[in-house]
């Protein structure tokens, strides 16, 4: 064994040679969190964190067309390591600023090919870089995981049959909603594939959040176990060849037939970070901002005209409305009473969903009789209400610059763009055709029936918000009571990757063993406080108000708290947590305070220190579980007075509940 130095200004890289391996040691800014590099006849890495192995011998490559593989008997040309401690503008996010502070070592290899490793105290990524002008096709990338023991997985699938899933090419086209299994590593279903982020739990409270940041002109990363081991290896969609429209509401292009690459190439380019959230508690993962740090910069440099906010949205509750003089439904009527009831209540926005444009001709101009659109627009422009469309994305990649142009043009503020349902390179291409064509047009974006969010919201801040989870909306066909658990286990794991459009706010709220179906007058699992806890806990820059204005007018005091709580917020503070258990977190906006939990089907004590709040006297308007909630979930209490920083509360959340509080200063 013998020791080499490579010096760069001020620097000394110390690299270890042993059986003709380099091992180059990376470790996070407080140096509990390290990562052995060996590169040899391949390369391959190891992660520890205070000394613990998270992640053993993992292996990494890219196989270009032609048969080159970046990482086969790689030959090192030069080695560079840097440290950044940097503050970085966090738009319309869970706090106003982030640290971002790492460590990072760049590779160069022969061939005009590098990595480049990043750690921070809270994780690691690594990416390849291409430094190469002329074009090629990237065959495949190799991201294979070993692990130290057969530690538990919280695991998401691709949707489709669990008894006889369909081939691993047929599983690629998904809405990326599914619930969580909790599951050994050599338990995981080796036929289907797992949708990222993935959780692993390595003992000793530490967990593995892996996923991926920057994903830009290139396929979504799946994971999938290997037969007979506990190793997880990648796999990509191949580029699209052959397509046809159809799919839900014939607004998508189903692939028939893929090439036999993954992604091409133009010339030089940075490929998506591969992500290693490192957590030794589970409320640290609600704070989690690493996606958002190692994604590309702003591309808009004025953001002034990107407006988060609260949106009156139609389609969950089937627009449905009550006491009113007109049949209500897709027609302008109906729009300019959303309006007027989003004006009269601190909203921004209000989302015409699905059906206003002309289902069997699928155009985004061709409006059905009934609806107006630039009618509806003006009546909210007068009453400072901007008008959000609903389009397929079909329609919209076939007419994107006109549809963005006109509907800009008339004062239509954004679109919700539906049924993605894909994530190859020809698919993550269009999300960011679309997002650059929307700021072009100063229009904002919601993307539903999508993959999870890699922070594109850093790169085009007008991209507000994602679905890609399994949300409320599934409360209106589905009886499932497994809802409860999957909402306090996606804000430690989606919520990692990014915002989601869960749609919360339903004013029908059933105990356990009291849901029912009603697609046109829908309800929600657990407690009425559960909702509102929702509105604090889950990030959503654009937050959906989902129930029917006549429920709200039914239940003033709800309504009141819900649409004080601001969607973005300057800093966050979290209490407590265990995923798939429960949660508390804090979230102020200027020197108010909004604080919320939520718990599983297990009736729960929590207490609460309020000495995270500056020094002080507060009003507290406290929502708690009512104490016959576990049989009405509508029940809730409802108190108003003064407190001060540092007194402690203590609550009892009923099965399926939460609470939720203000506490102004003053």
């Amino acid at each position: 064994m013998k020791k080499l130095g490579w010096v760069l200004p001020g620097i000394l890289i110390m690299v270890t040679v042993a059986n003709g391996q380099r091992q180059i040691n990376i470790e996070s800014p407080d140096g509990k969190l390290k990562l052995l590099l060996a590169v040899g006849k391949q390369i391959s890495y190891s992660i520890h964190h205070a000394g613990d192995p998270l992640i053993d011998n993992a292996r990494l490559s890219m196989t270009l067309a032609g048969g080159e593989v970046w990482g086969g008997n790689p030959v090192v040309k030069k080695i560079s390591k840097s440290e950044r401690n940097e503050t970085i503008p966090y738009h319309f996010g869970t706090s106003n600023k982030l640290q971002n502070h790492y460590k990072e070592v760049a590779i160069d290899f022969k061939g005009n090919w590098g990595l480049v490793f990043r750690l921070y105290n809270e994780g690691a990524a690594y990416r390849f870089v291409n430094r190469r002008e002329a074009g090629f096709n990237v065959t495949g990338e190799e991201v294979g995981l070993n692990f130290p023991g057969d530690f538990q997985t919280f695991t998401n699938y691709t949707s489709g049959s669990k008894d006889k899933p369909a081939p691993k090419d047929k599983q690629l086209e998904t809405a990326f909603e599914n619930f969580y299994d909790v599951i050994s590593l050599s338990k995981i279903d080796s036929r289907r594939l797992i949708v990222l982020p993935l959780v692993i739990d390595a003992g000793k409270g530490k967990k593995v959040t892996i996923t991926e940041s920057d994903l830009e002109s290139y396929p979504g990363l799946y994971l999938n176990r290997e037969e007979g081991s506990s190793m997880l290896t990648s796999y990509f969609a191949a580029y699209p060849d052959v397509k046809h429209q159809g799919g839900g509401r014939n607004i998508q292009m189903l692939v028939d037939k893929r090439f036999d690459y993954i992604a091409k190439v133009t010339g030089r380019r940075n490929f998506p970070w591969r992500v290693f959230v490192i957590t030794t508690r589970d409320q640290d993962m609600l704070a989690s901002e690493l996606v958002y740090k190692l994604a590309e910069p702003s591309r808009i440099k004025d953001l002034s005209w990107i407006e988060p906010g609260l949106a009156m949205w139609d389609w969950w509750h089937d627009r449905n409305m009550t006491h009113v003089n007109f049949k209500t439904g897709v027609n302008t009527e109906t729009y300019k009473y959303y309006i007027d009831f989003a004006a009269a209540n601190n909203m921004k926005y209000v989302v015409v969903d699905e059906g206003w444009s002309d289902r069997k001709k699928v155009d985004l101009f061709a409006v059905v009789p009934g609806m107006n659109i630039k009618e509806i627009v003006e009546y909210g422009r007068a009453k400072n209400i901007g008008i959000l469309l609903w389009a397929g994305y079909w329609p919209l990649d076939r007419d994107m610059e006109a549809a963005f142009k006109h509907y800009s043009e008339i004062g239509v503020k954004g679109f919700k763009v539906d049924y993605l349902n894909r994530d190859d390179q020809e698919m993550v291409d269009f999300v960011y055709r679309s997002s650059a064509t929307a700021a072009k047009y100063k229009m904002i974006l919601d993307f539903h029936g999508i993959y999870k969010p890699t922070g594109i919201q850093r790169t085009f801040p007008n991209v507000l918000n994602f679905e890609g989870v399994m949300g409320l909306e599934t409360s209106k066909f589905s009886a499932t009571t497994e809802m409860v658990d999957n909402d306090v286990t996606i804000p430690f794991i989606r919520m990692l990757a990014g915002p989601m459009d869960y749609t919360p706010g339903a004013m029908r709220n059933a105990a356990k063993g009291n849901f029912r179906v009603i697609g046109s007058q829908p309800m929600s699992h657990g407690t009425r406080c559960r909702q509102l806890a929702m509105y604090v806990v889950y990030k959503a820059p654009l937050q959906m108000i989902s129930d029917n204005p006549s429920e709200y007018g039914k239940e003033p005091q709800s309504f009141d708290f819900i649409k004080t709580v601001p969607v973005s917020w300057d800093e966050t503070i979290t209490i407590n947590g265990k995923l798939r258990e429960h949660l508390a977190l804090a979230r102020r906006k200027g020197q108010d305070w909004w604080v919320a939990g939520m718990t599983n089907w297990n009736e729960r004590d929590m207490e609460i220190d309020l000495d995270f709040l500056p020094a002080g006297n507060y009003e507290m308007v406290l929502f708690t579980d009512g104490i016959n909630a576990d049989r009405n979930g509508n029940d809730y209490n409802r108190e108003t007075r003064n407190i001060k920083n540092g007194e402690k509360l203590k609550m009892k959340l009923m099965p399926g509940g939460g609470f939720a509080m203000k506490l102004r200063k003053i």
